[in-house]
């Protein structure tokens, strides 16, 4: 699990999130859990004295509300309070979804929904381990629902002043090394890579990461720089092998 989530924008700003781990996360829901019970309790008193009041007849609804109030509580403040609740928001967390922007309403009824699982031991245990074993540290929610949970302020804006990738000589030219025994059908390949790579979704960004880049990259030996989007060495890839080809 990385602590940290890189962001490529299609303006290609690269921003980075701080992800949360299991034990703020645990604090928050800690909170949640214990504003519920207080909800709960509060029907509870509600329908003892509408029971001496409307009969058994009461005792349908407080089921259903003992039931829903947990469900609702986190589908509701998430997908209207822009990724909080109370306990995230006093443990300085947000939910958003994995490509940075904030969670749809849809999504929090994803992640929510599939929340029952969580509570029950065997699949508490495997979302625990999702946590600790998924790069984005989520747990199965998450992972259905395609959503983070990031540390709230935290996000870092990086910008680049590159030159394009068809003219003049690239800020990262010196990091991807010689490019020694570099095929033109690599070179097609990585510049198809950087013209589509900004406008795609961030599935598909990192789908193209792992089966176009990093393939490329350790054939022709370009070691990752930390904190740089890979998409940077590719365009110093681009730039650099098409340029002593006379390709730009």
């Amino acid at each position: 699990m990385s602590s940290r989530l890189m962001v490529l924008t299609p303006e290609k700003t690269v921003i980075s999130y701080s992800l949360a781990s299991v034990g703020p996360r645990m604090g928050a829901q800690i909170i949640d859990l214990l504003l519920i019970l207080a909800l709960e309790l509060g029907v509870a008193l509600a329908g003892e004295y509408l029971l001496t009041v409307f009969g058994d007849g009461i005792i349908g609804i407080a089921a259903v509300l003992f039931v829903g109030i947990p469900f609702a509580y986190f589908i509701l403040f998430e997908g209207l309070w822009n990724g909080c609740t109370p306990g995230k928001k006093a443990s300085k967390l947000r939910v958003k979804m994995v490509d940075g922007t904030p969670i749809t309403f849809s999504a929090s009824l994803g992640r929510n929904l599939f929340r029952a699982a969580d509570f029950l031991p065997s699949f508490y245990f495997v979302g625990l381990v999702s946590m600790f074993t998924t790069s984005k540290s989520q747990r199965l929610g998450d992972l259905i629902a395609n959503t983070i949970v990031v540390h709230e302020g935290t996000a870092v804006r990086f910008s680049y002043v590159s030159a394009p990738h068809h003219v003049g000589i690239h800020s990262y030219e010196s990091s991807v090394g010689e490019l020694s025994g570099m095929t033109l059908e690599e070179y097609k390949a990585l510049r198809r890579f950087c013209d589509r790579f900004p406008e795609l979704p961030t599935v598909i960004q990192e789908k193209m990461i792992r089966e176009v880049w990093e393939p490329i990259a350790e054939k022709r030996k370009i070691q990752p720089v930390y904190g740089l989007h890979p998409l940077y060495l590719a365009e110093a890839a681009v730039m650099k092998y098409g340029r002593s080809h006379g390709l730009l």
